[in-house]
């Protein structure tokens, strides 16, 4: 490939690189599974202090680091192919999952749950430094915005340069890094979280729910017919607090129903929400 992209190196390219780990069973090459013990590992404070549940997650924790060190030193690789080709400077890249991973918090294990654990993921767009960079824009720079999945496309054309076709769902985001690029007015301050079916998984929740993430820090969830949770997630990081039925929190309850019912009509999603709060 290498050798490729130095012969034809005005030849534009878009690659794809989807790699399993980091993912269970959480084991990486020796070299790098020596550097992570599970005795060393520090737990996020949503785990419950029960034996089996720290043990375990200790173990998968230590593996888990092991094969993101492990994927860290490979996607090196791919930049210095990129850095010595000298297409750095005029390639986008974007680094992402496809979901998270609960590592023992609240007592559970793998995906399919709406803890910030399984749904927030890292989302890094980097490299185009000649034709996206705005002025004075080094090193890393975070915006704070609802980036969901289906804002993966539009923002892609937007780097690019491209029109985003009227039908496509999702908000173009290129502005953050595109030189002159004004920030639209209307843009979504909000996010929606869909598990469609029951997973079966054995550790982790194993029944549909909607829910909405909204930008200044609140979350919502319901199961079918039921509330289930309301998390102030910017004040309670770690979700230990759940005012989900507490009258107290009513009209946050009733704006965040309308929130997710408004997603919902949007998408067509016929999923049975309890009744409004």
């Amino acid at each position: 490939m290498v050798s490729f992209l130095r012969q034809e190196h005005e030849q534009p390219f878009f690659a794809v690189l989807s790699v399993q780990p980091p993912h269970d069973p959480h084991f990486a090459p020796e070299e790098d599974m020596r550097r992570h013990t599970p005795g060393e590992v520090q737990l996020r404070a949503n785990v419950p202090p029960i034996p089996r549940i720290e043990e375990r997650a200790r173990r998968h924790i230590a593996g888990y680091y092991a094969q993101i060190e492990n994927l860290d030193r490979n996607v090196g690789r791919i930049l210095d192919v990129l850095e010595e080709t000298g297409l750095a400077d005029n390639t986008h890249i974007v680094f992402f999952s496809d979901h998270g991973e609960m590592m023992g918090s609240h007592g559970q294990f793998r995906k399919m749950s709406p803890y910030e654990e399984s749904v927030r993921i890292p989302v890094i767009f980097s490299g185009g430094r000649r034709t996206a960079y705005k002025p004075g824009l080094k090193g890393s720079y975070r915006e704070k915005v609802c980036f969901n999945h289906v804002d993966f496309a539009p923002t892609s054309l937007g780097l690019c340069g491209l029109s985003v076709p009227d039908w496509m769902e999702g908000t173009d985001y290129s502005w953050i890094r595109i030189a002159g690029k004004e920030r639209p007015q209307k843009e979504m301050t909000s996010a929606y979280l869909q598990s469609v079916i029951p997973t079966r998984h054995f550790d982790s929740v194993d029944k549909p729910f909607r829910g909405v993430v909204t930008e200044d820090g609140w979350k919502y969830v319901c199961l079918e017919h039921c509330e289930w949770m309301l998390f102030h997630v910017a004040e309670d990081p770690y979700e230990l607090v759940n005012y989900a039925h507490e009258q107290l929190y009513l009209a946050k309850r009733r704006e965040l129903y309308d929130l997710l019912k408004h997603w919902m009509e949007k998408t067509g999603d016929s999923f049975a929400l309890p009744p409004r709060p």
